[in-house]
């Protein structure tokens, strides 16, 4: 578990939960969040092994949306010396937009390059483009790069609409056994540039699939499970629903935009 309070409190503090892992595992399907601390926003403890920035999305130009940079910006301020892990190529709900050569542009390498615009050493920042929602943000930032280069103490920061959902999910995710024990923390930046329409259909969305995880968490508990459900059931994953893919449209309406 990382904690660490200052107890000035005098400028905004904001929350950040605290996991640890090994106590996911060890209570099975249960996710339990073990410690919530207030912290000053410019004191928050980074003594993390990396700061995780999950995807949100490309506008039609390929082009970072104002709740993608928010995150971005907040993990340049946290992060110290750590790693900075930019997660995603996409989504399954619309096409990616193509770069000038035709080549699809990925969430990953879009928030890599405005860090490096940023000042970050590229050699700090570690790209992940296999994955297609928040589950496979967990998933493959565990095997891709957690677990080969030992990163146990660990950042999430994410837009408050998509908060509730990727603790869940990255809390069960480096939880499936065998697991090493990983330290998390998790920071919620606003929800910038959203429209009052979207934002709104986007958090149901939110809710529901958030039911659906927890579901799914009570049931598979180890690594071999879940391999065998994410690439023979899961849409963005198995073959089937490559197969599939492009067929029909996504019925989401204005949330659509959030993706």
């Amino acid at each position: 578990m990382i904690a660490h309070i200052r107890a000035d409190t005098r400028r905004r503090i904001e929350k950040l939960a605290t996991i640890d892992t090994h106590q996911v595992a060890r209570g099975g399907a249960t996710i339990v969040f073990i410690a919530w601390v207030f912290l000053r926003m410019n004191d928050m403890h980074t003594g993390f092994d990396a700061i995780l920035v999950p995807g949100g999305g490309l506008l039609p130009d390929g082009t970072l949306p104002p709740w993608v940079i928010k995150r971005l910006e907040r993990a340049v301020a946290r992060a110290g010396d750590a790693a900075i892990l930019t997660l995603s190529a996409g989504t399954t709900h619309k096409p990616p937009p193509l770069d000038a050569r035709g080549f699809p542009r990925f969430e990953s390498v879009e928030a890599a390059r405005f860090l490096v615009a940023q000042g970050v050493a590229p050699e700090r920042i570690l790209t992940e483009s296999a994955s297609y929602d928040t589950i496979g943000n967990a998933f493959f930032s565990r095997l891709i790069h957690a677990e080969p280069r030992r990163l146990r103490r660990l950042l999430v920061i994410t837009s408050d609409f998509h908060m509730p959902r990727t603790q869940a999910i990255f809390a069960w995710i480096y939880g499936l056994t065998p697991t090493d024990g990983y330290s998390f923390g998790f920071e919620a930046v606003v929800d910038d540039g959203i429209d009052a329409e979207a934002l709104n259909e986007r958090q149901a969305k939110e809710a529901r699939a958030l039911a659906d995880v927890r579901l799914l968490a009570g049931r598979i508990t180890n690594l071999a499970q879940f391999h065998e459900w994410f690439f023979t059931e899961h849409r963005a994953y198995a073959t089937s629903g490559w197969l599939d893919r492009g067929q029909g449209a996504d019925d989401l309406g204005a949330a659509l935009s959030t993706y």
